[in-house]
Parts: structure tokens; C-alpha cells; sequence
């Protein structure tokens, strides 16, 4: 099938991550269907940079976290389109605790059912599709949160609840690749800190102290955060150059999760 017969669905794509996604899948011919909630404000240079594309496109306002919505959001899809043959999963909801400070149930619930309900909710909706495809893609964005948790740099970064549902996240990535195949392949994009997502262009960075964005920075391989060309780059790899990738974690995090410190050199030995 060429790009422009397949149709994605792309949430959380008002701004940020996910309208990069729905531009770069768009400028390669594939028509895309965006979902958001929230700022209102950013949905007229959304349209504009969708027309600029040249290839049609779809915006639907959905609070996915009233799951009895997700139908008539598939159904819209499918409605102007005929078919879907790709989901980004893109949606989520991580409070700092230097934005939040200490948990009060609301703030946890929102992370939870945002991070991790409506992932699956959306996925189950949109599964009969996918496999109709024959070529289906599923990706999920996710968070390094679920590996690091609050610790070190990131302790002021990642709530407890958001780095739990980023490390369920991963089991469904693994349960929906064997669910969907061999129709629909599913992997996932772990994300490190990315410029709009805990970084640069955040609120929460703005709290920290110097200090304490140099540690961040520190621990980092690469010694900068991500940006969002970075995902695009990793999204159209697993649409386009990766038909035996099922079921695999893509980590993009410029090595945070390895820490900063360098290999030592080899030491001459006694022997």
C-alpha cells in the first residue's frame, strides 16, 4: 500500500510531539486524523500548517478520558477516511512534583487514566480496523519514567504514579503485539527528556534551579535534550523501515538511562 491510501490517527496532537508526528506523516502523503482536548488557542495554526501539507487531514475535539466518547471518535475516522491503518498513541499526562508537589488523589487519577485507560480504551476501539489494514502500525509513545522512576536528576521531573504508568505502558505494548499480529505490528518510543516534554520548553524546567537542569543535562550521553525531529525520525522509521519489529521498546533518550559517567579506560592488568 502506498502512503497515501494509509490514514493514522494521531492523539495528543494540538501541539508539541504529536502535531510534529501528524506533520511529518502528512508531508509523506498519509492522511492523518488528529484528536485533542485542550488548547483551543493553537487549533487555527494547526489547521494552517495541516494545509500547507496539501494532504487531506481530520481534527476531532475528544476527552478520551470520558471512554464512552472513543466510538464516535473511531467512527469519525472511519467515516471521512474508510479505514485506519496507523495509531500513535501519543496521549499522556505526568505531573513534576516541583509543579505538584506532594499527590493528591485528582492529580493521581489524571496521570493514571491519561498516561494508561486511554491508551487502551482507543486501542480496542480502533483494533478491528487496524487488523483490517494488513499492514497496521501501533505506536506508543512512553516516558523513561518507567524505568527510572523518581531517582536521581529526574526525581524532581517524574511523579511516582506517572513513572507507574509508563512502565505499564510497556506491558501493553507487549500483550497488544500479540494480540494484533501478524496483521498489526505494535512497538513503542520510549521518550527521554524531549525539548516539549520535560525539558526546555516546559513549564516544570522553568521551576528548576540551574543547578539542577545542569544535572539533568550531566547524566545525559549525549549531553542534550531531545527535540521534536527526534521522534518524527523514530516514528517513520518503525512505519516504514521496520515490517519485523513487533512488540520492541525503541528507547530515545539520548542515553539518559545509561547515566553520564564514561566507560573508564581498560587498565594494563596484572597479567
Amino acid at each position: 500500500m502506498t502512503a497515501t491510501h494509509k490514514v493514522a490517527l494521531i492523539l495528543g496532537s494540538i501541539s508539541g510531539i504529536g502535531k510534529g508526528v501528524a506533520l511529518g506523516l502528512s508531508k509523506k502523503g498519509i492522511r492523518v486524523a488528529l484528536n485533542y482536548y485542550d488548547r483551543e488557542e493553537r487549533l487555527g495554526e494547526l489547521k494552517q500548517d495541516l494545509k500547507d501539507t496539501g494532504t487531506p487531514f481530520l481534527i476531532a475535539k475528544t476527552d478520551l478520558l470520558k471512554t464512552e466518547r472513543i466510538p464516535n471518535l473511531i467512527q469519525r475516522v472511519v467515516g471521512r477516511f474508510g479505514r485506519i491503518d496507523i495509531l500513535v498513541n501519543n496521549i499522556e499526562r505526568g505531573g513534576w512534583p516541583v509543579v505538584h508537589g506532594p499527590y493528591i488523589r485528582k492529580q493521581w487519577d489524571i496521570e493514571m487514566a491519561t498516561t494508561l485507560r486511554a491508551k487502551w480504551w482507543v486501542f480496542n476501539e480502533a483494533l478491528s480496523y487496524l487488523k483490517g489494514s494488513g499492514d497496521g502500525v501501533v505506536i506508543n509513545l512512553s516516558s523513561i519514567a518507567g524505568i527510572v522512576g523518581r531517582s536521581g536528576p529526574a526525581a524532581l521531573v517524574f511523579n511516582d504514579g506517572y513513572a507507574s504508568a509508563n512502565r505499564g505502558i510497556s506491558l501493553l505494548t507487549e500483550t497488544w503485539a500479540r494480540i494484533g499480529a501478524p496483521e498489526v505490528r505494535v512497538n513503542e518510543v520510549m521518550l527521554g527528556f524531549m525539548e516539549t516534554r520535560h525539558a526546555e520548553k516546559t513549564r516544570g524546567w522553568s521551576l528548576l534551579t540551574q543547578k539542577q537542569k545542569k544535572a539533568i543535562i550531566r547524566h545525559i550521553l549525549l549531553k542534550r535534550t531531545g527535540i521534536i525531529e527526534d521522534v518524527v525520525k523514530a516514528v517513520c522509521f518503525i512505519i516504514e523501515d521496520a515490517p519485523y519489529m513487533t512488540g520492541s521498546v525503541l528507547r530515545l533518550d539520548g542515553g539518559y538511562v545509561l547515566g553520564g559517567e564514561p566507560a573508564g579506560i581498560m587498565p594494563k592488568g596484572v597479567l
